[in-house]
């Protein structure tokens, strides 16, 4: 996959550009099953594939106090596209500026004028330009014009729950990340570093952990969780502890997990923490005892909901 970072580095027309628009937070279901109806129509025509996005989030610019946390960092989202297949992504600034372009001078100037595009796939809610005033409807109005097709793709749903971005978040959020891996077709993860922390899991508990400090913006509620963890290249069990550690009447926030079967070094190493179910709330224990006694029970539980996840 290319990735062009603006349109003013596209130096050569694509051959047939075969388009989708949108931000893309999570590359849930809905947003892959465009991204294919897109790669196989541009196989058709012998054509090319091409995700336009927007980076910051056009909330960040437009209306800040509205902006949602991301799903997906920057880098992951440009991961989950090229994995998907697609051939090129064209990575727009959204800037103020950006914003007050209309509708149709969006769809003349960028779509037709400066990329050429002969097809395009848009979800039936899609709306854009200067006060969202964009709809599939002007889209195809403006196509007929610049010579351009416009393919509106019915809602993807769950039952009767329709795959997206803001459902995602509000999933997580409670801490159903089983029901968010349904969306999302994979489950919720989050990457980081791991750093020093209050190393009362190995001394006081027996149970080492390792504390992640993370970019992504979205977390799931505090408790404990069934994970799985890329490490070292490999792929491992593990518990997380998402809070403020009540029985140590700790202040910080801490995002720990313990691995298991897993003897190393991790301080320094980047890990991602896919995130299966949840299990319990955090809980504030009368004592350390009463609390390595329950993570003795969580471990348990974790071994045994990870049975399916695990080579």
């Amino acid at each position: 996959m290319t990735i062009i970072d603006g349109l003013d580095k596209i130096k050569e027309a694509l051959p047939y550009p075969v388009l989708t628009i949108g931000n893309f937070d999570g590359i849930h279901r809905g947003h892959q099953a465009i991204f294919q109806k897109l790669i196989q129509r541009a196989k058709e025509k012998q054509g090319t594939s091409v995700v336009l996005t927007f980076i910051p989030h056009p909330l960040r610019v437009i209306a800040p106090e509205r902006s949602p946390k991301m799903i997906t960092t920057y880098k992951d989202r440009i991961r989950l596209i090229e994995e998907c297949g697609i051939d090129n992504i064209i990575c727009i600034n959204f800037t103020k500026e950006f914003a007050s372009i209309t509708a149709e001078d969006f769809a003349r100037q960028i779509l037709c004028n400066a990329l050429h595009v002969k097809e395009i796939y848009i979800g039936e809610n899609y709306r854009f330009g200067k006060g969202r005033r964009g709809s599939p409807e002007l889209l195809t109005k403006c196509g007929k014009e610049c010579g351009y097709t416009v393919h509106v793709v019915e809602e993807i749903k769950d039952g009767d729950v329709t795959y997206s971005s803001s459902g995602i978040r509000r999933l997580v959020a409670k801490g159903k990340v089983d029901e968010a891996a349904r969306f999302l077709g994979r489950p919720y993860s989050v990457e980081g570093i791991v750093i020093e922390g209050a190393k009362r899991g190995k001394s006081l508990l027996n149970t080492p952990t390792a504390n992640m400090l993370t970019a992504n913006e979205l977390l799931p509620v505090d408790g404990v969780y069934a994970v799985t963890v890329d490490v070292d290249g490999q792929r491992v069990g593990g518990a997380t502890n998402i809070g403020y550690n009540p029985t140590f009447e700790d202040k910080k926030f801490s995002f720990e997990t313990h691995l298991l079967d897993y003897e190393g070094h991790l301080v320094g190493k980047t890990i991602t923490v896919h995130f299966i179910k949840r299990i319990r709330d955090e809980i504030k224990f009368e004592s350390s005892e009463a609390l390595k006694a329950q993570m003795k029970k969580d471990i348990k539980a974790v071994r045994e909901i990870l049975k399916d996840h695990l080579d």
